[in-house]
C-alpha cells in the first residue's frame, strides 16, 4: 500500500504498460473454451444419455442418479484435463455478489489412500454453512445448515487464479434447510418461467407456432478506473467504495470530450486483457468506449438468455476486478464514487423472444405481426404503470441513491419514454371506435390499422433522462445500479409483465364469449381500454427537468428519492400478494430481502459516516492546523518587521482554516451523536430513517468545507489523492 499522496502520485507517473501482450489467438479459437456447455456434454454422452439430458433442461426436472453419475465424471475429466484442482458451487447469496466455497475433486481416506469427492450427487447438490450470509431472519446464527444446487440451465466454467490453478465453478442455487430461497437467481428463474407461460399463452393468439417465450438481456456495465496506489492511498475508495471528499478539478466533464473518445493505452490493455478472458467463459463482450467522465468506461455484451446474461455479469464485474489488479489498477462500481461528475449504471436492454426466434417488441412490415407487437408493448407500459414503486424497489440501494434523480441520471419518478412514432400508434388505437367485425372482412383496414406497418426498426428516438424508455426492438431499463446484481429488477420486471399478461389473456377470454367478431377487433377494444388508463406515465420530454417533477406530481405519479422509503413497497399487500400467488417468493422470503435491503442500507451509511468522520479529524484537520501553523509564524514575522499590511491577507486565510476547521469539528460531533442515538435504536426501520434523514444530511455540509480546505492547503501538504490526480494519470 503507497504510504502518502505523493508516493502513490510518484508510483502512478512510472507505470510501463508496454510489456503487456495480447492474446495472439483467433477469438473462434478460444471462446467459451473455459465452460462445460452442451457441445461439451456431447462429446462425453452417449446419444440417448444426450437427449436424456436436454430434456431434463429444458423441463427443469431432475436427473437420475446414473446419469447425474456420468455427467459428474464428464466434467471432472473435462476440468482436470484443463488444469482444474478444485471445484465449487458458485452461488449468488443476498449479499449484491457471488460466493464460492472450494474443495478437492481427489480426498485423502482414514488410511492415507485418495478418494473421488466428486460424483453426480455432489454436482447436483452441495451444504455450504448458511449461517453468515444474509438471510433476513429466515436462518438463525445457530441454524448452519443451506443447500446449493446446480443451475442446469447454466453451464458451469473453470476460473483461473494467478499461479495457473484452476477451480471447476458451477452455477448454483441456494435455499435454506427449511426451503426458503436465500438467493437472487432462485426468484429470477421462477420468474422465466412465469413469464415464459403468461407470454406464451397471448403469443398464440397470433401465431399458434409458438411453443416457449424467453426474456433476453443486454447488460451496459458502466465502471471508473485509477491507479491502484491513488487507490490505496484514500481511505475512503477503500472503505466506502467512494470518495467522500475531493474538489472538482478544473478540468472535469465540462468540455464534452471523453465520451467515445480516444482510449488510453493502459486503459485498452485491461479491456482487451479481461475481454479475452471473458470470451473464454462464454461471456460474448462486444462494445467498448470511454464514457462521459474522465476516467469512466463502459462495457457491453451481446444478448443473451436473462438468467444466463444476469450470471455473466456478475462474473463479468469480478473478472474485472481481478483484471484490473494484474494491471495494476482498481475498478470502481460504486454508483457514485466521485462527486460533481457522472455515476455509473447498468442499463438493462430486456425484450421477449419466441422459439421461432421473433422478437416480440420488433415492429414488422405485416399487419398481423404489427398488432401482436403493439398488444405487447401496451401490455408492458400497464404492468410498469400498476407497479412503477416495486421496479423503484428494485433499485434502491444506498450507492443508487447518490445517482438517480441527479441530473445525470434516470430521475426517481418511473415514466416510460415511446418516442411520438410510438406514442402515434397508441393514441390511434384509443381514437378507433369499437366496431364488430364479420367473418371474411378485412379486420386490419376495418379498424384503421394500416398505418401500423409503416413502424420500422429505428422510427423510435432515444431519451437517455427517461428510466423505462423504448428503444426500438426492445425496453431499456436504465435505472439499474452499476454495482447491483441485475438478477432482482429483472425478477421484479418478468414477474409484472406476466402477471399483466395473464390479465390480458383473461380479459381476451371473456371477450371471446360475449363478443362474436374476429379476434383482431378483440384484441384492440382491450388495448384500447389498457392505453386510456396508463397514458399519465407516457412522457416524451427532458425527465431532468424541475417542469418533469411538478407535472409527474400533477398526474399523481411517485416520485420515492429515499432508499428506505423505497424498499417499503416490498411490503405493500399488493406487492406480497403478487409475489406469493405467483410462486415467486413467499411473505417470509420477501420480509426477509426487505430487511436484507434495509439494514445492508443503514450498514453502508455508517461505513460512510465513519470513514468521514476519522478522515476529517485524523487526517484534514490536522493537516489545516500544521498549515495554519505555518501561516501563523509566518504572519508573525512580517509583523515582526514592520509589514503589518502585508501580513492581513495571511491572517485572512488563518481566519478562513480557523472557520472551516471550527465547522468541520462541530459537524463530525453533531453526526457522530446521531449516529449514537441510530445505533441503539430497536427498530430497524427507525434505524434506517435517523440514517437517511439525520445521520446522512452531514455528509454535504463536512464535506463542503474539507473541500473548500483542499483549495486553500499547499499542495504538497495535502494528504488525500486529489480528483485530477486520479482522473488522469492513467
Amino acid at each position: 500500500m503507497a504510504q502518502n499522496r505523493q508516493e502513490a502520485v510518484r508510483i502512478a507517473q512510472q507505470r510501463d504498460s508496454s510489456k503487456f501482450r495480447a492474446e495472439d489467438r483467433a477469438l473462434s479459437t478460444y471462446f467459451k473454451e473455459n465452460i462445460f456447455d452442451d457441445l461439451v456434454i456431447e462429446r462425453y454422452l452417449t446419444p440417448d444419455k444426450y437427449r436424456r439430458f436436454l430434456v431434463s433442461k429444458e423441463n427443469r426436472t431432475a436427473v437420475d442418479e446414473i446419469l447425474a453419475d456420468d455427467i459428474a465424471k464428464s466434467m471432472k475429466s473435462w476440468a482436470q484435463a484443463k488444469g482444474a484442482t478444485h471445484y465449487t458451487h458458485w452461488f449468488q447469496p443476498l449479499t449484491g455478489s457471488s460466493a464460492e466455497k472450494h474443495d478437492a475433486f481427489e480426498g485423502i481416506a482414514y488410511d492415507g489412500r485418495f478418494i473421488a469427492n466428486f460424483k453426480g450427487r455432489t454436482l447436483f447438490q452441495q451444504e455450504p454453512d448458511a449461517s453468515s450470509l444474509p438471510s433476513g431472519g429466515i436462518r438463525q446464527t445457530f441454524e448452519a445448515r443451506g443447500y446449493t444446487s446446480w443451475d442446469i440451465t447454466s453451464p458451469p466454467f473453470i476460473r483461473y487464479n494467478s499461479a495457473g490453478s484452476g477451480t471447476l465453478c458451477i452455477p448454483s442455487l441456494y435455499n435454506s434447510f427449511t426451503g426458503e430461497s436465500l438467493d437472487t437467481k432462485t426468484p429470477l428463474l421462477r420468474s422465466i418461467n412465469l413469464l415464459n407461460k403468461a407470454a406464451t399463452n397471448v403469443g398464440i393468439i397470433f401465431d399458434r407456432h409458438i411453443e416457449s417465450v424467453k426474456p433476453y438481456l443486454g447488460l451496459e456495465q458502466e465502471y471508473f478506473l485509477i491507479d491502484e496506489a491513488l487507490y490505496n492511498s484514500r481511505p475512503d475508495l477503500v472503505m466506502a467504495d467512494k470518495t467522500v471528499f475531493g474538489h472538482i478539478p478544473a478540468k472535469g466533464q465540462q468540455l464534452e470530450d471523453h465520451y467515445f473518445g480516444s482510449i488510453p493505452s493502459r486503459i485498452h490493455n485491461f479491456m482487451i486483457d479481461f475481454e479475452t478472458e471473458a470470451q473464454k467463459l462464454g461471456i460474448p463482450v462486444r462494445t467498448r468506449h470511454n464514457e462521459v467522465a474522465p476516467a469512466q468506461f463502459e462495457v457491453a455484451p451481446i444478448y443473451e438468455e436473462a438468467n444466463i446474461a444476469c450470471d455473466h455479469n456478475i462474473l463479468m464485474m469480478d473478472l474485472m476486478r481481478k483484471t484490473a489488479q494484474k494491471h495494476k489498477l482498481a475498478v470502481l462500481f460504486h454508483e457514485k464514487p466521485f462527486s460533481h461528475i457522472n455515476g455509473s449504471g447498468k442499463h438493462a436492454n430486456w425484450s421477449l423472444f419466441t422459439n421461432t426466434g421473433v422478437n416480440l417488441f420488433a415492429p414488422s412490415t405485416k399487419p398481423k405481426e404489427g398488432l401482436r407487437f403493439v398488444t405487447f408493448l401496451v401490455n408492458v407500459i400497464k404492468a410498469v404503470h400498476e407497479n412503477a414503486d416495486l421496479l423503484r424497489a428494485s433499485v434502491a440501494d444506498c450507492g443508487n441513491e447518490y445517482r438517480l434523480g441527479g441530473l445525470e441520471a434516470p430521475p426517481t419518478i418511473m415514466s416510460v419514454f415511446l418516442g411520438s412514432e410510438m406514442t402515434a400508434v397508441l393514441e390511434g388505437i384509443e381514437k378507433q371506435e369499437i366496431v364488430k367485425i364479420e367473418k371474411g372482412e378485412n379486420a386490419y383496414l376495418k379498424l384503421g390499422l394500416t398505418h401500423i406497418p409503416a413502424i420500422l426498426l429505428g422510427n423510435t428516438d432515444r431519451n437517455r433522462t427517461s428510466p423505462f424508455a423504448f428503444t426500438g426492438d426492445k425496453f431499456e431499463y436504465r435505472a439499474v445500479g452499476s454495482s447491483a446484481n441485475a438478477a432482482t429488477p429483472m425478477m421484479v420486471l418478468n414477474t409484472i409483465v406476466a402477471n399483466q399478461l395473464e390479465q390480458f389473456k383473461k380479459d381476451y377470454d371473456n371477450e371471446r364469449l360475449v363478443d362474436d367478431s374476429k379476434k383482431e377487433g378483440i384484441v384492440v377494444k382491450i388495448l384500447k381500454k389498457y392505453i386510456g388508463g396508463f397514458k399519465d406515465i407516457l412522457f416524451e420530454g427532458n425527465s431532468y427537468s424541475e417542469e418533469w417533477k411538478e407535472e409527474a406530481k400533477r398526474r399523481g405519479l411517485s416520485n420515492i428519492t429515499s432508499t428506505p422509503e423505497a424498499l417499503k413497497s416490498y411490503l405493500d399487500p399488493k406487492f406480497v400478494d403478487l409475489f406469493e400467488q405467483k410462486k415467486i417468493l413467499s411473505k417470509t422470503e420477501i420480509i426477509a430481502r426487505y430487511n436484507i435491503e434495509l439494514l445492508n442500507y443503514v450498514k453502508k451509511v455508517q461505513i460512510e459516516s465513519r470513514v468521514i468522520g476519522d478522515l476529517a479529524q485524523n487526517h484534514i484537520i490536522s493537516t489545516a492546523i500544521g498549515y495554519q501553523s505555518s501561516l501563523i509564524q509566518n504572519a508573525k514575522n512580517l509583523k515582526e518587521i514592520g509589514l503589518e499590511k502585508e501580513a492581513e491577507p495571511i491572517v485572512s486565510i488563518i481566519k478562513n482554516i480557523s472557520e472551516h476547521v471550527s465547522s468541520i469539528t462541530s459537524f463530525v460531533l453533531e453526526m457522530t451523536e446521531k449516529r449514537k442515538v441510530a445505533n441503539v435504536d430497536p427498530s430497524l426501520e427507525e434505524q434506517a430513517r435517523i440514517y437517511s434523514e439525520e445521520v446522512k444530511p452531514y455528509f454535504k455540509k463536512i464535506r463542503y468545507h474539507v473541500d473548500k480546505l483542499e483549495l486553500i492547503i499547499d499542495d504538497k501538504d495535502w494528504p488525500l489523492a486529489k480528483y485530477r490526480e486520479m482522473f488522469y494519470l492513467l
